[in-house]
């Protein structure tokens, strides 16, 4: 006989009578049980959220907080049950031990209001680490990406993982895997850069590496939110329909094949189609024909959107049934489509009886997955139960220090650098003392805390300027900030420029300060008009590089902005994307000469402040077309490119085979060798060009890379395992590879592709419409100088 009497957790031990509580039963036979036993009411909650810590008056954590505020209190929001309950750790800044207790306590009431006792899911932004007070800031995805490192991201994605488990956090709303278009856009920092395969490839190993814990990751922003009309947030998107196959759609492709398990609609409009609201996306697309068998979370407030924004719909009820039918399962941040109004709509025959139980079945899926209906479920998050939490742990900071050394980009260097250990060095710019211009928007202190200084950061950070006294104690340091971020104060020029007059060598950090919705120079809702660096930072350049002082330009920012009219008057050339808590000692350590730099441009760094904004990925015509116009797009720094303390030669490109068929696959193999005098890392880029085909492609495209660590003299043989399915492209009737001349180059950037081969494929024409191969294998064997 079955008992009613509560867990600890609030959840009835299983038995006959409670299928859906038996552990030991298939998961989709739990999942009928307990959909059969809730009524309409509690149907409709299990697609609903609440934002208990959000306040009209508390700082724009989202778009629209201040608009909207609080729905109600848990007495009525969760009256029938819910779904989700929205970052309980990320809104306001408390010990993680006081989220932890009040997490518990909302889930126990959760718990006893609902007639089944069904918890809810927290979710949390975790974009660069756990975004809540005191956990360890990562760099932002844009400095992930210029590691080249999926292994490392994979280590931080289990990391970050972990913590939000141990906090009891079930859900993260991360990766961003919209790939850029436009460098103007204020959330290039959030992505993986303007390549679909490195965003793939990067993307997989944070994603595997959250899920590996335990924890939902959710793909952002599903899809073309990053296409948008002159760069600008929440605007439309323009782009062809091959340009979002080839481009747009990809890294979610891959994802979704991968397991992922929740995606999250995008804000844009894409042809006069609100995401949130097209069945042709989230079930055509998605559904069918990816085979997505997980959650669709909405974008917070995308439902009202639907009503204010894009004008697709008359009213939330209106909103809530197209997004109901479109395929969306759950609506953050609150419940104002998916809430009363739906379960009215409901009740009066509006909606299709079937959709709310599709949608059911998904979020009680999840549920059960991840064990929220097991009888041992327990309340209390786990690091609670422990009796302590730690968010920022040793291992977590030196895997922010890792990655902070591995994707800081040496762009150029005339012998400046390794710093002298010895002399004089002004030490100049807006971004030299201030932490905070190190965390990307995401990041608590800069999402939440941006106008609060007196609470602090939450972890410990120090500024390039305080590491590098630390690094170098022996040189005497002069600091002059020179002008603020973006305001237009030029008072300080004058003694910054002095300053550097006066030094030996001048050590110049420029760029960013992220913030959200125009608070912030770089992040969501941050977008500029071109590419010149923010406020008079050029003028505070042109000042310092004008006394004559050697000069190392260090670029610390959330996009790439257009420095490469200094690149021929600066001694060396550093850009680093928002490189997290440990910031400071990483880029101090390669500066000193200590580490050496190994990153790579996961986007271009344009040469004028128009920026002629494209991408590498681009096809013959948006090349420099000399005779025609008079602008040239050229980059000063193309994608891939960075360079090392050591050199490194690359040769003898090979093909295991020179005909392939079109469903076939292929070992390109080549050797990278370190030349110089101390140990580096170069990572190996593999390109394909396709010569003539049926519509226009990208002059080439990044086919497979691989990062190899080598001492002097040592050498490796690399081997890509190539699928043809990574020659896939959208051609005139559909997803095809095409039989016919395939051109290979390879070397270490886009633009630095010394080695040639041919392949052809042969036989015909393949309908690919449907990919089983989107990683290349890849396998290094090291091996002495020969």
């Amino acid at each position: 006989m079955t008992t009613t009497t509560p867990h600890q957790g609030g959840l009835p031990t299983a038995g006959g009578d409670r299928p859906w509580a038996d552990p030991t039963l298939p998961t989709g036979t739990r999942v009928e049980a307990l959909l059969a036993e809730l009524t309409t009411a509690e149907k409709v909650a299990q697609l609903s959220s609440a934002w208990e810590d959000v306040e009209p008056s508390g700082p724009e954590v989202a778009p629209g907080t201040s608009l909207f505020g609080k729905v109600g209190d848990l007495a009525d929001t969760a009256a029938h049950g819910l779904g989700q309950l929205t970052r309980p750790y990320g809104t306001v800044p408390r010990p993680a031990v006081e989220h932890a207790r009040l997490l518990a306590e909302r889930q126990r009431q959760v718990v006893a209001q609902h007639r089944l006792g069904i918890p809810a899911m927290a979710h949390e932004e975790c974009l660069t680490g756990f975004t809540t007070y005191g956990a360890t800031i990562y760099p932002t995805s844009l400095g992930m990406a210029a590691t080249f490192d999926p292994d490392l991201i994979g280590r931080i994605g289990r990391a970050i993982g972990a913590d939000l488990a141990e906090a009891g956090v079930h859900q993260g709303l991360a990766p961003v895997v919209d790939v850029i278009r436009d460098y103007r856009w204020g959330r290039c920092e959030e992505t993986y850069g303007e390549d679909p395969h490195l965003v793939g490839e990067i993307a997989q190993a944070y994603v595997l590496g959250v899920q590996s814990q335990g924890v939902v990751a959710t793909l952002k922003h599903f899809a073309g939110y990053s296409a948008s009309t002159g760069g600008r947030n929440h605007a439309p998107v323009a782009v062809g329909p091959r340009e979002f196959a080839d481009v747009v759609l990809p890294p979610f492709e891959r994802l979704v094949a991968a397991g992922v398990g929740s995606v999250m609609n995008s804000y844009a409009e894409i042809d006069g189609e609100a995401p949130a609201a097209s069945e042709r996306l989230l079930t055509g697309v998605l559904r069918e024909q990816w085979g997505f068998e997980g959650t669709v979370v909405s974008d917070y407030w995308s439902l009202p959107f639907l009503v204010t924004a894009h004008r697709v719909a008359a009213d939330l009820t209106a909103a809530g049934l197209l997004a109901l039918r479109a395929g969306l399962d759950v609506e953050l941040p609150d419940q104002r489509g998916f809430g009363p109004a739906l379960l009215a709509a409901v009740e009066r025959g509006q909606a299709d009886g079937a959709d709310l139980d599709r949608a059911v079945r998904r979020v009680l899926r999840q549920k059960i997955e991840i064990g929220l209906c097991d009888p041992d479920w327990d309340p209390r998050p786990p690091g609670l139960r422990a009796g302590a939490i730690d968010l920022d742990k040793p291992a977590n900071r030196l895997l922010a220090r890792e990655a902070a050394r591995s994707g800081a980009v040496l762009l150029a260097n005339d012998g400046t650098l390794p710093l002298p250990a010895a002399g004089r060095i002004a030490v100049i710019g807006p971004c030299a003392d201030d932490v905070r211009t190190m965390f990307g928007c995401y990041s608590f202190p800069n999402h939440v805390l941006s106008q609060r200084d007196d609470l602090g950061n939450g972890v410990e950070a120090r500024s390039l300027r305080a590491a590098l006294a630390e690094e170098l104690p022996d040189v005497t340091w002069d600091f002059a900030p020179g002008c603020p971020i973006r305001e237009t104060d030029r008072s300080g020029i004058a003694a910054a420029a002095g300053a550097a007059a006066r030094a030996e060598l001048a050590v110049l950090v420029v760029g960013d300060k992220p913030g959200m919705f125009g608070i912030g120079t770089s992040g969501e809702g941050c977008d500029v008009e071109d590419l010149r660096l923010p406020g008079v930072q050029e003028e505070l350049v042109e000042a310092v590089l004008a006394t004559g002082t050697p000069t190392v330009l260090v670029v610390n920012s959330g996009r790439p902005y257009a420095v490469g009219r200094f690149q021929d008057r600066a001694a060396a050339l550093v850009q680093v994307f928002l490189p997290g808590e440990e910031g400071g000692p990483a880029v101090a350590e390669l500066l000193s000469g200590r580490a050496n730099f190994s990153g790579k441009l996961p986007v271009q760094i344009p040469r004028t402040d128009g920026g002629q904004p494209y991408t590498y990925l681009h096809p013959p015509l948006a090349d420099r077309q000399s005779a025609l116009s008079n602008l040239d797009p050229t980059p000063a720094f193309p994608f891939g490119h960075g360079l090392s303390y050591t050199s490194f030669e690359v040769a003898d490109l090979t093909l295991d085979r020179e005909r392939v068929p079109t469903d076939g696959r292929f070992t390109a193999s080549l050797r990278v060798r370190n030349t110089g005098a101390r140990r580096g890392a170069e990572t190996v880029q593999l390109y394909a060009v396709d010569p003539v085909a049926q519509v226009t492609r990208p002059v080439r495209a990044l086919l497979a890379f691989a990062k190899v660590d080598l001492a002097p003299g040592e050498q490796a043989a690399v081997r890509f395992d190539v699928h043809t399915d990574r020659l896939a492209f959208t051609g005139l009737d559909g997803r095809i590879v095409e039989p016919g001349e395939i051109a290979l180059h390879a070397g270490t950037s886009s633009a630095d592709t010394p080695l040639r081969a041919s392949l052809h494929l042969t036989g015909e024409q393949r309908d690919a419409t449907v990919l089983q191969h989107f990683g290349v294998p890849t396998t290094v064997e090291r091996s002495a100088e020969r």
